[in-house]
């Protein structure tokens, strides 16, 4: 497809090619579908997960960013989750250099236990495109007032590691405050 040009090209100036999986990956969340993607570590699964919401960044007209003082609408549209706050810190990392490889001003906040208090304001109001947290933090999330307006641009879920939330408490929180997200989003 040609939708996904701007990504294989930054991949190619980082001497990769995109897998087939990832390939495949961008193809079906541009069509609206949901996917589980198992493969190894390290094969390339973040890249693939992001891939669809990038290509759609790239491809959408910068939004103007309200000057100070001006009141700022949630802007929220990619929601990660991850059992592990360590995994969080690392997958922020991670999404932060790709994006600023590919120029996309894109803000990626940080919402656990360890947040500090930037992360935890850009969280709670939503003033940032991606927002990596860990089932708890969502369900805290979930409880304000206001969650449905700071959820209302989200176009994806990202649930990394579930094998890790199947069958355990943690699991059935994450599956809750899931449940709640769809009836905002049907």
């Amino acid at each position: 497809s040609t939708r996904d040009a701007p990504l294989r090209a930054w991949f190619a100036s980082r001497g990769w090619q995109p897998a087939a999986f990832q390939r495949e990956a961008w193809a079906r969340w541009l069509r609206g579908e949901s996917g589980l993607i198992v493969t190894p570590t390290g094969s390339g699964k973040t890249l693939a997960a992001i891939g669809g919401p990038l290509i759609a960044g790239l491809a959408a007209a910068p939004a103007p960013r309200p000057r100070r003082g001006q009141a700022r609408a949630p802007r929220l549209q990619v929601l990660w989750i991850t059992p592990l706050r360590a995994l969080a810190a690392d997958t922020r990392a991670s999404l932060r250099d790709h994006l600023a490889g590919l120029g996309l001003d894109w803000e990626v906040a940080l919402r656990t236990g360890d947040a500090g208090s930037r992360d935890r304001r850009l969280a709670r109001q939503g003033l940032s495109e991606i927002l990596v947290t860990t089932p708890e933090s969502l369900a805290l999330q979930l409880t304000y007032a206001d969650s449905a307006q700071i959820f209302a641009q989200l176009q994806t879920v990202i649930v990394d590691e579930w094998h890790e939330l199947l069958g355990n408490k943690r699991g059935v929180l994450l599956q809750l405050g899931l449940a709640r997200l769809r009836s905002w989003h049907p």
